[in-house]
This record gives C-alpha cells, sequence and structure tokens, in this order.
C-alpha cells in the first residue's frame, strides 16, 4: 500500500494532530543533528530516540525515514576526525535499528557542484515562491576525474562499513540523487546506478527523488527510472515535488505546487504501481503559499490532501 510521509515540523502536539487529521501515515526526519544525543556524542541517545518514536506513535504515526549524522569534508578528504564521523555513524544506524526505525539515509560531503549554479526565488501563480536555479556563466571548474573516483572510494568505504551493520540491525539504507544533479555530479545518473552495482545487497535501495531527477531530465527520464528501479524493488521511498524546466531543456528549473509543473504526478503513482511499490511518498520542497509560516502548514495540507485524492482514484484501477 502507497502511503504518505512527511517531515517532522517541530514535534508539538499541534503539528502531529494536524498531520493526523490530514491522513498522513509517517514522519520523516532528514537532518542528521536532529536527534538527542548527536551533538554531544556523535549519535542519537536510544533512550531519548525511543521518547520520539513513542510520542509519534500515540498519534497513530509511525517514523519512516531517518538520517545518520552527516559525513563532512573531514571524512570525504580523509582528514582527521574523518574516521570518528564513519565510526558515530555506524553507531546511529546500531541505534536506529534497535529503535526499530526502519530506513535510514546517508549524507554525503561533496556529491554536488553548488559553484555551476545561480540560485534564485521564482514567483508563479498568485504570487507564491519556490526555489529556481540556472547554471551560472561562465562555468564554474568541478572536481577532476580523479577528485571523483576519489570521492567514489571514500562513499564505498563508508557503505562497506553501514551495509553489514544495516543487514544485521534490519535497517534499509537510503541514497538520494545529487541535487543540483549537474553533469558528473556522484550521484547524478550514472552515479546513482553504480551504488547497487556495486552494493547488491538487499538492505541497499534508492530515495528516489521526482523532482531532482526531472531536474536532470524531465518526466521522461523520471518515468524510465522508476521503471528501472521499481521492477528491481531497489526504491525504498521517493520524494514527490514537482519542477518546471530541466537543465537538459532549459539549463534551469523552479520548484511549483504538486499540479503547477510539469511533471504528472498521477502518472508517477501509476508507474510505483505498476512495478509493486509499497512504501512512503513524501511531498518534499512544499513552497509557501500565501499566509504560510515557517513549518508551511497551508502549503502542507494542500500537498497531503492533492496526494490523497490521487490515491483514492489509483485505487479504483
Amino acid at each position: 500500500m502507497l502511503k504518505i510521509s512527511v517531515w517532522h515540523g517541530d514535534l508539538s502536539d499541534s503539528y502531529l494532530k494536524k498531520v493526523t487529521q490530514l491522513g498522513v501515515d509517517c514522519l520523516d526526519f532528514g537532518n542528521g543533528g536532529y536527534f538527542p544525543g548527536v551533538k554531544e556524542q556523535g549519535y542519537p541517545d536510544l533512550d531519548a530516540l525511543l521518547k520520539i518514536k513513542k510520542k509519534v506513535g500515540s498519534y497513530g504515526l509511525e517514523i519512516n525515514r531517518v538520517t545518520l549524522p552527516d559525513l563532512t569534508e573531514k571524512y570525504i578528504k580523509g582528514r582527521k576526525g574523518g574516521d570518528k564521523e564513519l565510526a558515530n555513524s555506524c553507531q546511529a544506524l546500531r541505534v536506529f535499528g534497535e529503535a526499530g526505525l526502519p530506513i535510514a539515509r546517508q549524507r554525503f560531503e561533496g556529491d554536488t557542484f553548488p559553484q555551476q549554479m545561480r540560485a534564485y526565488r521564482s514567483t508563479h501563480r498568485g504570487g507564491y515562491r519556490s526555489r529556481g536555479e540556472a547554471l551560472a556563466r561562465p562555468q564554474a571548474a568541478v572536481p577532476s576525474p580523479e577528485e571523483l573516483e576519489k570521492w567514489w572510494e571514500r562513499f564505498s568505504l563508508a557503505y562497506s562499513h553501514l551495509v553489514p551493520i544495516a543487514e544485521q540491525c534490519g535497517v534499509k539504507l537510503a541514497i538520494h540523487p545529487s541535487d543540483t544533479p549537474n553533469v558528473e555530479t556522484p550521484l547524478g545518473g550514472l552515479g546513482y546506478h553504480r551504488v547497487t552495482d556495486a552494493f547488491p545487497s538487499r538492505s541497499v535501495g534508492y530515495l528516489y527523488c521526482c523532482g531532482t531527477r526531472a531536474e536532470a531530465g524531465g518526466s521522461s527520464l523520471v518515468l524510465d527510472e522508476l521503471h528501472n528501479y521499481g521492477r528491481k524493488g531497489r526504491i525504498l521511498m521517493v520524494h514527490l515535488r514537482n519542477v518546471r524546466g530541466s537543465l537538459a531543456t532549459a539549463g534551469a528549473f523552479e520548484e511549483v505546487l504538486l499540479d503547477d509543473g510539469d511533471l504528472n504526478p498521477f502518472k508517477i503513482l501509476l508507474e510505483l504501481k505498476r512495478v509493486g511499490f509499497s512504501g512512503c511518498i513524501n511531498p518534499d520542497h512544499i513552497p509557501a503559499i500565501e499566509g504560510d509560516g515557517p513549518l508551511v502548514e497551508q502549503g502542507l495540507a494542500y500537498s497531503v490532501g492533492y496526494l490523497k485524492a490521487l490515491l483514492a482514484a489509483l485505487a479504483t484501477l
């Protein structure tokens, strides 16, 4: 069964009540430093984590995805303190497994080339605003082939430690594509494929982001990749955001509300159903609409309602 997950917000009773009323199934935690214990000891405190899980569960919600402490430039460059970062991620994964949490993501410094992009705020119908990015002119230098291969070696070393722990603890490791997906980004189109080629364990898969991959090549690319990864059982969860344009077609893209972009969200859900996907769909990067505060609660309500209507239609087929 397809489910809906959203970000954890401020975890207040008001927020949890609101997302429960909207019909959300699960929460996702995208910040590797969010949980108590990470700042103090480098990894989450199990007792504090279980208290959060209990509070979330009291509203009929589940925790779908959590994030391991970041592997920063210290680790990627092999500098002092990098080995400790990896050890902390390994311990965090064990803690998440002990808490019975199903999916964890590891972030890696250096998987994007922000120097190649010019960020701006785009304006859309009625004046709502959202993230936009265009290729910078002139284009800045990117890492050399040797530097990119070194990045992959460090990625592989981290996964060679994390994957056996994930297998032992019953946690799935989900990797997100490089966002923004510039040419040669380590987790762009080719690098993303490389992850499951190198680590074929069934504990390894994808946090497939429709918006990020649409930034690379539009809706046809998204549908083809969903079919490819989905039929192999490699999609662990989905980020569903809509965009206009792509780097390939416009040299730029802009994030928009779910009904306002180039992607057809219903076709995406239909493809997910065809390949047997049964995890969570998160309408992430939600643009704020008039009257929204920091939690973007009105944009969130719109996105969840839109998704629930699509899922109700999908169920009739």
